[in-house]
């Protein structure tokens, strides 16, 4: 399943990257990487990468500085006298896509690769959970998912983990293409199609026909992990070149959640069916998208030989990541759902149904959702209007007008206390007001809107 731990030489890592070695030791070890100088540790490959907003090749010399082993450069005159490895290529950043490719196959290591609207970094951190029961395992740190940040995951695998768990995201056609290319997983889960950036999309299955580029290059020996409770995922099962398992919440797959019993902040009371096989299960995760996630999860551990008994074990001793469902009980009395993460129009409305569940007076502050485009008034309306009807008693909408739109339509539908502020500054100052004991919170928003402040304004002390 996987090899052993290894370092590439300088001319290896010449080699892996498609370039030439203009000078330095050949034989000298390059163990680690980086392209940012601000966290360069001594002995790092430094790599100068070109972006819309910077160039690393103006910071050559600053690395070699602070201790970097070498260097990766399409432009040799950026480097000063040297007698450390310099490596010349024509594309900084396709020579390090190409490498980590490289190192990828070296390492032996099978990799699942996961992607979908919503639910990847859960589902990628409870499938490693499970995984590193029995094997090695590694996975992609925080949200190192993109053309550069699945690369430098990519590179830490000369552990040679018996697996690595990848999380893939994409903003456009073409993303989840070149990732899969990179990657090369024999284990493709997806798990749910939604909204998420329909601003880059005209319609939902645009973003499907873009999600599906993660069955791309499959072989008869791959699997496929499936949501069975989603159309648009299913559908494309058929098709796949090598085995379909398939999961979902309260539908028949191969993998199932069923008996769904709600214990509040608690979390959650289920049956999971690995094939045929049912168990009972307790998880602190909240709400049915966790089942989901769980679920998937589930279904790899099981391909992979996981015995149903540490399945189970495993799932009961899932904590919820950070900003992403952590339920904190503040000082003065209330509870805070954190959820500050990231949002979308689906996740939000499965978030304002799982704070309904829960007792006491219900708050939601709620970030605008970004990469919504032309949709992003009606959306954030229909959530307005969801999170009424829900029964929220105080609603607060934060960010520009998309956000008001969730105001207005919150007020139009229910008898909520409804406020609406411009930026995450102002409703933190806000939320210490209007929340009191015995209150439930539900923070969520985009990356962009900064909810965290909101939680940590709620969290720190009392009133």
């Amino acid at each position: 399943m996987s090899g052993v731990p290894f370092v590439l030489t300088a001319r290896e890592m010449a080699d892996a990257f498609g370039g030439v070695l203009g000078y330095g030791a050949e034989e000298r070890p390059l163990p680690t990487l980086s392209i940012d100088t601000r966290t360069l540790a001594p002995g790092d490959l430094y790599v100068a990468l070109r972006g819309p907003r910077f160039d690393g090749h103006a910071f050559v010399a600053q690395a070699i500085a602070r201790g970097a082993a070498g260097v990766v450069v399409s432009d040799p005159a950026a480097v000063t006298a040297t007698d450390l490895p310099v490596i010349v290529v024509e594309d900084t950043l396709r020579g390090l896509q190409e490498a980590a490719r490289v190192i990828r196959r070296r390492a032996g290591s099978t990799v699942v690769a996961i992607t979908g609207s919503a639910g990847k970094t859960t589902t990628k951190e409870i499938t490693a959970t499970l995984l590193g029961r029995r094997f090695t395992t590694f996975r992609n740190r925080g949200n190192l998912n993109n053309h550069i940040g699945l690369p430098l995951s990519l590179f830490e695998l000369h552990t040679a983990p018996q697996f690595a768990v990848m999380e893939l995201g994409m903003s456009g056609v073409g993303e989840i293409s070149r990732l899969v290319s990179i990657a090369e997983p024999q284990v493709r889960v997806w798990t749910n199609v939604g909204e998420a950036h329909l601003g880059s999309f005209e319609s939902v299955d645009d973003i499907a026909l873009a999600k599906q580029e993660i069955l791309e290059g499959a072989g008869s020996s791959d699997l496929f992990v499936a949501n069975a409770g989603d159309p648009r995922v299913i559908s494309r099962a058929a098709g796949f070149a090598g085995e379909v398992v398939t999961f979902g919440v309260g539908v028949p797959a191969d993998v199932t959640v069923g008996a769904v019993e709600s214990r509040g902040l608690d979390g959650t009371a289920a049956t999971l069916s690995l094939r045929g096989d049912v168990h009972a299960i307790e998880t602190r995760l909240l709400g049915g998208a966790n089942l989901a996630n769980i679920a998937a999860a589930s279904a790899v551990a099981l391909v992979a030989g996981i015995p149903a008994n540490e399945i189970v074990a495993g799932v009961a001793g899932l904590v919820p990541a950070s900003h992403r469902g952590e339920v904190v009980r503040a000082p003065g009395g209330w509870v805070v759902i954190d959820d500050a993460y990231n949002s979308s129009p689906s996740a939000l409305t499965r978030a304002l149904q799982t704070l309904a569940t829960v007792p006491g007076r219900h708050v939601a502050m709620l970030g605008e959702m970004l990469e919504l485009g032309d949709f992003s008034a009606r959306y954030h309306a229909e959530c307005g209007k969801a999170a009424a009807e829900l029964g929220v008693s105080v609603i607060v909408s934060v960010g520009g007008s998309a956000a008001r739109a969730l105001a207005d339509a919150a007020s139009e539908a229910g008898s909520a206390v409804v406020h609406h502020v411009a930026d995450s500054t102002a409703a933190a100052a806000l939320a210490r007001n209007l929340v009191r004991e015995g209150d439930a919170v539900l923070v969520k928003g985009s990356r962009g809107i900064r909810m965290e402040a909101v939680v940590q304004a709620l969290t720190e002390g009392g009133h």
